[in-house]
């Protein structure tokens, strides 16, 4: 959504200053657009379409690969007003970062930021550690300590209970000495 936004304000930008450019144009539209958009932009889209292929998006139906950001940091190092800077990346451009402070982004989610390997581990991992949880050894373990932690909250609870009542006073007219005697 949010790429689409931005890339349509790069649109409107762009055909707004080719219209500009057409109108001081000897040629027709089409003389100007093969003479100067095309020998630029179409090396950008085969570029595009090789680190596409990189990043598998031909293979997937998700993934973390943004065009719209490619093309467009692809363009603005490769314009010629820019040959003797240094590469910047997307999210260093001027006109990027001032369109994501109006229109910020939401989180990549992490099954797109983990690669192959990274994933099948954390799956394997899951699924080992259900497999071990459920047998049967491991689920008395389990409620062997869930009883032991339970009783160990039975003699908390019952400090917590002689100290409220010596708290309170005489106890019913006894004496607390002979309650902890009792004990």
């Amino acid at each position: 959504k949010y790429n689409l936004c931005f890339f349509l304000c790069l649109e409107i930008q762009f055909y707004d200053q080719l219209l500009k450019a057409v109108l001081f144009c000897s040629g027709s539209p089409r003389e100007y657009l093969e003479y100067y958009i095309f020998p630029v932009l179409l090396p950008g889209m085969a570029e595009l379409l090789h680190q596409a292929k990189k990043e598998k998006c031909f293979e997937r139906k998700r993934t973390k690969f943004i065009a719209c950001d490619f093309l467009t940091e692809w363009l603005y190092n490769k314009n010629p007003k820019r040959k003797d800077e240094s590469f910047t990346e997307f999210f260093s451009i001027p006109f990027v970062t001032d369109w994501l402070k109006d229109h910020p982004r939401p989180p990549i989610p992490l099954s797109l930021l983990l690669s192959e390997e990274e994933a099948s581990i954390v799956i394997q991992s899951f699924w080992r550690g259900y497999r071990v949880r459920c047998d049967s050894e491991v689920q008395e373990l389990r409620q062997w300590q869930k009883q032991l932690r339970e009783d160990k909250n039975i003699f908390k609870r019952v400090k917590e209970f002689w100290t409220k009542q010596e708290a309170k006073g005489n106890l019913r007219g006894l004496d607390s000495s002979m309650i902890h005697v009792g004990m």
